[in-house]
C-alpha cells in the first residue's frame, strides 16, 4: 500500500513574516512609478496624468488609512526586510538616472520634465531619504554607507552627521534645529533649519576631529567627512552638465532640491511644539500618526517615539506606543495639509498639544511662565 503523502505544516510566525514582509512592498509603489515613468518617456501630455495620480491616490489613501497599532513580532527574521532596503537602494539609483536619462535624449522643455522632476523629488524624499534614515542608523559599516549613497543623490550627505550624533541628542530641546518651536510657520522653520543643520554638522564633525577652530589648512580636513560628502554629492551635477547639458544637471539639482523640501515638512511636524528638558528622550517626545498605510509605505518611518527611544532597532521591529502624541493623518496627508494649509494645520496641533498637556501647554511650562 503507498505511503499518503504528507504535507509539512508552515509555523504560524513564518507566515505573519511573510505578511508582515508582503506588507512593507507598499514601499516600492513610488520607486517603481517613477522607474516606470522614465523607461516609458517620453509622453504626450495626457500620458503623464496615470504616474501624477498615483501621488495623488497616495495622498487620498493615507487620509482615509485606517489605524495599525499591532505590536511587532520579536520572531521574525530581519534579513528579509534587510533585503527591501538593498532594492530601494537600487532603485533610487535606477530611477534618479533614468529621469536623468530622459531629459538628456528628450530634451528640457516638455511636460515630460516637470512631471519627472516632481516624480523623481518626491520618491527621493520619501524613498531615498527615508531608506537613508533607517540605513545610517544601522550598526553595519556598509549599512551606513548606502544610507550615505542615498542622501548623496538628494545632496544632502551631512544629515547622515547632523541627525545621528545631533539631532537624537538634542531632539525637543532649543538647542535642537530640527525641532520645530510652538507656532513656528513651515516656511520659517525651513529658512532657519536648513542652515542650522549644516552648521551643527560641520560643528560635530570639527569636534570629531579634535578642533572646532582648526583652519582650512590642517593635516585633519582631509578626513573631514562633511568635505567628503559635499565633493561627492556635487561632482554629480557637475559631470551631469559637462557631459549631457545643462538640462540634466538642472533637473538633478532641482529633484534633490524638492526631496529636502519634503524632508524637512516631515522633520516639522515630528516635534512640533514639543519641549524637553534635561530628562531622557521619552515617549512623549515625537508626534506618531495610527497611520496604516504611512506605516508600510514608509518603511516603519511613522513609529518615530520608539525610533527615538531605540535608534537603531530594525524599522519591522518598532513599536507602537500609546503614551506618543498622535497626528490626524499619516505622513502623506500631513506633509500637503501643513505645506498648503499652515495656519489650519497649526490650530489643529494646538489643540492636540493642549489635549495631551504637552509643550507648552505642560506643567513644567505653565509653572515656568508663571515665575
Amino acid at each position: 500500500m503507498a505511503t499518503p503523502l504528507t504535507i509539512p505544516s508552515i509555523p504560524i510566525h513564518a507566515l505573519e513574516t511573510v505578511r508582515i514582509w508582503t506588507l512593507h512592498l507598499l514601499c516600492l509603489v513610488l520607486p517603481l512609478t517613477c522607474i516606470a515613468f522614465g523607461l516609458t518617456a517620453p509622453h504626450p501630455w495626457w500620458g503623464t496624468l496615470p504616474f501624477v495620480a498615483v501621488l495623488t491616490a497616495s495622498i487620498v489613501a493615507d487620509m482615509r488609512s485606517p489605524a495599525e497599532r499591532r505590536q511587532p513580532d520579536v520572531t521574525m527574521p530581519g534579513w528579509p526586510f534587510d533585503g527591501v532596503l538593498y532594492v530601494l537602494v537600487a532603485a533610487q539609483l535606477l530611477s534618479v538616472a533614468l529621469v536623468v536619462h530622459m531629459i538628456a535624449v528628450a530634451g528640457f522643455w516638455r511636460i515630460d520634465t516637470l512631471v519627472g522632476i516632481l516624480l523623481a523629488g518626491v520618491n527621493s524624499g520619501y524613498s531615498a531619504i527615508v531608506v537613508a534614515h533607517e540605513l545610517i542608523h544601522r550598526k553595519e559599516k556598509h549599512f551606513q554607507w548606502l544610507g550615505r549613497l542615498l542622501l548623496a543623490t538628494a545632496l544632502y550627505d551631512h544629515f547622515a552627521i547632523e541627525h545621528v550624533r545631533g539631532h537624537h541628542a538634542r531632539v525637543g530641546t532649543s538647542e535642537d534645529p530640527a525641532t520645530a518651536r510652538f507656532g513656528e510657520t513651515a516656511l520659517q522653520f525651513l529658512r532657519r533649519t536648513v542652515p542650522a543643520q549644516w552648521k551643527s554638522a560641520w560643528k560635530l564633525e570639527m569636534r570629531r576631529l579634535g578642533d572646532e577652530s582648526m583652519t582650512w589648512s590642517d593635516r585633519r580636513m582631509l578626513s573631514n567627512r562633511m568635505l567628503h560628502g559635499i565633493v561627492a554629492e556635487w561632482s554629480v551635477p557637475l559631470v551631469l552638465a559637462l557631459v549631457l547639458g545643462a538640462g540634466p544637471a538642472v533637473v538633478y539639482v532641482l529633484q534633490a532640491a524638492l526631496a529636502v523640501r519634503l524632508l524637512e515638512a516631515v522633520n516639522y511636524f515630528e516635534h512640533y511644539g514639543l519641549q524637553r528638558s534635561g530628562r531622557r528622550v521619552g515617549a512623549t517626545d515625537s508626534w506618531d500618526t495610527d497611520s496604516w498605510f504611512t506605516l508600510y509605505t514608509l518603511v516603519g518611518l511613522s513609529r518615530h517615539a520608539d525610533h527615538h527611544a531605540n535608534a537603531s532597532r530594525p524599522y519591522q521591529q518598532l513599536r507602537y506606543f500609546d503614551d506618543s502624541p498622535k497626528l490626524r493623518y499619516g505622513y502623506f496627508a500631513t506633509v500637503c495639509w501643513l505645506m498648503f494649509l499652515n495656519a489650519s494645520f497649526r490650530a489643529d496641533m494646538a489643540g492636540r498639544l493642549e489635549e495631551h498637556r504637552l509643550g507648552p501647554y505642560a506643567e513644567s511650562a505653565r509653572e515656568a511662565r508663571a515665575a
